[in-house]
């Protein structure tokens, strides 16, 4: 395609861009135009795949016929059916007279089928039909009927992968990627970023009768290097915001340039989670901070339970079968491990299993004990709120356990909701 056709197909349909993926996708559009191939077009949401269809329907032979876009996502499920391929009046509550679908109107047109990945698998099968021999039957009628429609599909989701979940028909996923066509990620094109901005920030300066904003190089910087999980609809949406917040109304011809940390303000922080990732496969080691964290609290409640004990065992007059440390010791000799003692992860989980088997076999041992570990929890509790006339404060620094944590574990009697 020569630079001046594709120049002027940019301005006709208001494409702004010069990226050699997004050239590719334009003169494919129009190389297949004149064809009935069905054609699928996938790439992320927010890229502009909208375009592609009407470029394909503008240079067919179908372009005096009609052109209908669907978005299949948008449709609720009991009324699809009826919304692509019509009905019969009283084939359903509300259905007061007889309705053309979209196929039966788009006849002699172009349908473009946006989200095909969200159509539920009992229409897939209709929808294959109607590609393969053009013919439909509409809600609620025996009839069949026929249509010539070239649909074009797009589809900002892996089919593949729907296919191999039994989300999606294979003969479908076949039928309709005759011809595919990949839009490319905003991302992916850093050096039409600047432009677009541009172009939005001035149409919406034009609109709003306000002074024109520029980038400077710390600014550009800056949208050359985020991530645009929104892709082009999100750089629309956001140049709109710093237009108006910005620039500010008035006549003067001056431009207002925009620094780096007053674009930082408008523009989401890039995180990781912004972009759909695959999903960490199983058996995957956990982060190192997760694994502090994790152990920390183990080592943390086990030494909290061994205190319990030692004070219960007090308490009730006999001896502990084993010294209980001192929660603060307890705690300390693993939480202020040195860094690298953390990555010995096995070694670490032994540690843990050797403690919980030591701490399962006191629990055996203590079990012909008068009062079980709660009972006597609870007595201890009740003593102390007693001894300090139900300050929860002075009971819980006497027992050596947070004030929450003495809420969560008294006797009801001592609350005021009276909950367990």
């Amino acid at each position: 395609m020569e630079t001046q056709d594709l120049i002027r197909l940019k301005n006709k349909f208001d494409i702004v861009g010069n990226d050699a993926a997004l050239n590719r996708a334009l003169e494919t559009a129009v190389a297949v135009a004149p064809t009935d191939l069905t054609v699928l077009v996938i790439g992320e949401s927010g890229v502009g795949k909208e375009n592609i269809p009407k470029i394909i329907h503008q240079n067919s032979l179908r372009r005096t016929g009609k052109y209908f876009a669907v978005n299949c996502g948008a449709i609720p499920e009991g009324t699809i059916e009826s919304e692509l391929f019509g009905h019969e009046k009283g084939s359903f509550t509300g259905a007061i007279a007889d309705r053309k679908g979209y196929f039966e109107e788009a006849d002699g047109g172009t349908l473009f089928l946006d989200e095909i990945g969200e159509l539920p698998l009992p229409y897939q099968a209709k929808l294959l039909r109607v590609l393969q021999s053009g013919e439909f039957t509409r809600v609620g009628s025996s009839k069949v009927s026929k249509t010539d429609v070239r649909v074009i599909a797009a589809t900002n989701v892996d089919l593949r992968h729907a296919v191999a979940q039994g989300k999606f028909r294979q003969d479908l996923y076949y039928r309709l990627n005759a011809i595919q066509i990949n839009m490319p990620a905003l991302r992916d094109m850093k050096d039409d970023i600047v432009l677009l901005f541009r172009k939005f920030s001035s149409d919406y300066a034009e609109k709003y009768g306000m002074r024109k904003i520029s980038l400077d190089r710390g600014a550009i910087d800056l949208l050359r290097h985020y991530r645009w999980p929104g892709n082009i609809r999100q750089l629309r949406n956001i140049a709109e915001t710093v237009q108006v917040l910005e620039s500010g109304r008035g006549s003067s011809s001056e431009r207002v340039e925009i620094d780096a940390a007053t674009l930082a303000y408008y523009i989401p922080k890039d995180e990781e989670n912004a972009l759909p990732v695959m999903a960490q496969r199983q058996g995957s080691r956990m982060g190192e901070d997760d694994r502090q964290e994790i152990f920390k609290a183990l080592y943390s409640l086990s030494a909290e339970v061994r205190d319990l004990r030692r004070r219960v065992d007090e308490l009730s007059g006999g001896k502990a079968s084993k010294p209980a440390l001192p929660a603060a010791s307890a705690q300390d000799s693993f939480v202020s491990r040195p860094q690298e003692d953390w990555d010995k992860e096995d070694v670490d989980i032994q540690e843990y299993e050797q403690h919980r088997e030591d701490t399962e076999e006191n629990s055996a041992q203590n079990e012909d004990k008068t009062l079980s570990v709660r009972d006597n929890y609870e007595d201890l509790i009740r003593k102390a709120l007693e001894k300090h006339h139900g300050n929860r404060k002075k009971a819980a620094d006497e027992l050596g356990i947070s004030e929450r944590t003495l809420y969560r574990k008294m006797p009801a009697e001592f609350r005021k909701d009276g909950k367990q």
